[in-house]
């Protein structure tokens, strides 16, 4: 007889909360479910908030939600599901920084949120009561955990780099244009 205690149940909440919110954040950009704009409409907010090539990058976002957010509700490949959703949100919370921390201001609290448990629950794992236990684990070595993370933290910081430096110098053509230099 198997006996689960209350840190599987807690990280079984976490994954089920977390990943079924990231599920549908992805699936509004991916699909247009729940009042979202589907990748046409995702895609062109996307360009006007320097993410661009917008398709590719509503695309990108929506997987990494979506496929991240159900791997953490199922309990399955923990680190890469944690890694990617984060990433996500690292990216969303780069967005967001500008209007401060609170989310009432259109700051980054959510993203951050976000983002920050699903990279806990990469790292913590998912519980007794998830797929890579009944598998086994074997997509969730403790290996998994560092190489997930460093991966996506590198594809986000290039990511959100080339964004940064996209709109400093958009925003260095409209004051030169503006005053003439």
């Amino acid at each position: 007889m198997t006996c689960y205690d209350r840190r599987d149940l807690g990280l079984l909440l976490l994954r089920l909360g977390t990943g079924g919110v990231l599920a549908a954040h992805g699936a509004q950009k991916l699909f247009g479910w729940f009042g979202g704009g589907g990748i046409e409409a995702t895609g062109q907010f996307m360009e006007s908030v320097g993410y661009r090539p917008g398709r590719e990058s509503a695309t990108a976002a929506g997987l990494a939600e979506a496929g991240g957010g159900v791997l953490l509700a199922m309990g399955l490949a923990t680190p890469a599901a944690g890694a990617s959703a984060a990433g996500a949100m690292a990216g969303a919370a780069a967005v967001h920084a500008p209007n401060g921390f609170f989310a009432q201001s259109g700051g980054y609290e959510y993203a951050a949120t976000l983002g920050l448990t699903a990279a806990g629950l990469a790292i913590t794992g998912p519980g007794r009561l998830s797929l890579d236990h009944a598998l086994g684990h074997t997509a969730n070595r403790g290996w998994m955990v560092p190489a997930a993370l460093a991966a996506v933290a590198a594809a986000t910081a290039v990511v959100v780099g080339l964004r940064n430096q996209r709109l400093r110098r958009e925003k260095e053509g409209e004051q030169q244009a503006l005053f003439g230099a």
